[in-house]
């Protein structure tokens, strides 16, 4: 077994027990490479000289603004994002409003067009846009998409679905079940069985094409021997991490990593962090903000392993949006949170890059600019 694959399943099992949250996730993530952030360094530096990305990771942790990360670093001394040489601003704006929701702000990615609130993979005419996802399958790239949301969700949905209204989860199901995308994990069942709403019962046929899994315990088996994974772990979005989600985003995304990077052609891994949104929105504790990034930070943790080994490789993480204007506060000897919204704010959102080409997402640039950048990662013509 390579060492790749040896981190891959390593990581796998340490994510699909379904405990509480490991505090020590995301350092254990960042001690996997042999050489820390030099190996990660080193990797960078091959590739610059081998050329154009053929493996491109694609991480948003919605709702993940600076004091979010901030709340992972107190948590968690050593991040595994912390070993990405690249930092930058995105201005997460859309077409219409100053604040994005998560449709549009991961549309805009999708794309590198920016539109309106509640739109999914369409312009602000309702137009249907290529996304980099389309553009990778047709170059014959192995693609995923990996979250902790339902996985028919606004921001999964952007990089693979074409409606008007993010309600529309039926429908995004349908329009999933119609393509060839390699992996689909998350949450969402009831939109593939025909208990939700507007949804058809697509199972029967989707098991002829997809090895299909609902537990935890049996994701990385199914993995390491499928060509196609469709796992579908709760009716609708998975538990919240805080309370012992099984499986991890780690483990997800060492799952659909063992099944595209069998693909010679490469592929393109989209992995969304759904739930520090989610947290945020409700205004919860510090302690729940904290293990939801550090669940997203393993989970960069495999890619950067991954990118270790294999330098034509490009990881990007970055948010769609922040969410609740969190603050963090000193009160009482401890680390609480504190909030100015329970909604979406417009704060700029970190963004960090390693790996083929990251040296491009360096700086402030709107979310727009960075759509086009990974358009181009993809081979695809940016608009």
């Amino acid at each position: 077994m390579s060492r790749t694959s040896l981190l891959l399943a390593a990581a796998f099992l340490a994510g699909c027990g379904g405990g509480p949250p490991r505090a020590t996730a995301a350092a254990a993530a960042a001690a996997q490479a042999p050489s820390g952030a030099t190996a990660t360094a080193s990797a960078q530096r091959a590739a610059t000289s081998d050329g154009a990305a053929r493996a491109i990771f694609v991480f948003i942790g919605d709702g993940a603004g600076v004091a979010s990360w901030s709340a992972a670093k107190f948590a968690a001394d050593r991040l595994a994002v912390a070993r990405m040489p690249v930092m930058g601003l995105v201005d997460s704006r859309n077409a219409t409003l100053d604040i994005t929701d998560s449709a549009a702000g991961a549309t805009v990615y999708a794309t590198g067009v920016r539109t309106y609130n509640g739109a999914i993979g369409v312009d602000v005419d309702r137009q249907p846009l290529r996304t980099i996802l389309e553009v990778a399958e047709d170059r014959g790239m192995s693609t995923g998409l990996v979250a902790t949301s339902s996985i028919t969700h606004a921001t999964p949905a952007s990089f693979a679905a074409h409606v008007p209204d993010r309600g529309m989860a039926g429908e995004i199901a349908r329009q999933y079940a119609a393509q060839d995308i390699e992996v689909l994990l998350g949450g969402g069942l009831q939109y593939f069985d025909g208990s939700g709403d507007d949804a058809s019962d697509l199972l029967p046929a989707l098991s002829d094409r997809y090895t299909v899994v609902r537990n935890a315990a049996v994701l990385w088996n199914a993995a390491a021997d499928a060509e196609r994974l469709l796992g579908l772990f709760a009716e609708d979005g998975m538990d919240p991490a805080i309370e012992g989600r099984a499986p991890t985003l780690d483990a997800m995304t060492s799952a659909a990593l063992a099944v595209v990077a069998k693909d010679d052609d490469g592929f393109l891994l989209v992995i969304e962090g759904s739930q520090p949104d989610w947290r945020q929105h409700g205004n919860e504790s510090l302690e729940s903000v904290a293990a939801e990034m550090l669940d997203l930070d393993a989970a960069i943790g495999v890619a950067l392993d991954y990118l270790a080994d294999n330098p034509q490789t490009l990881i990007v993480v970055t948010a769609d949006h922040e969410t609740g204007g969190l603050a963090l506060e000193r009160e009482d000897g401890r680390d609480v949170a504190d909030y100015t919204t329970g909604s979406h704010s417009n704060e700029m959102v970190p963004l960090f890059a390693a790996g083929a080409g990251a040296a491009a997402f360096a700086g402030i640039n709107d979310n727009a600019e960075i759509g086009r950048l990974l358009m181009r990662a993809v081979g695809g013509e940016a608009p």
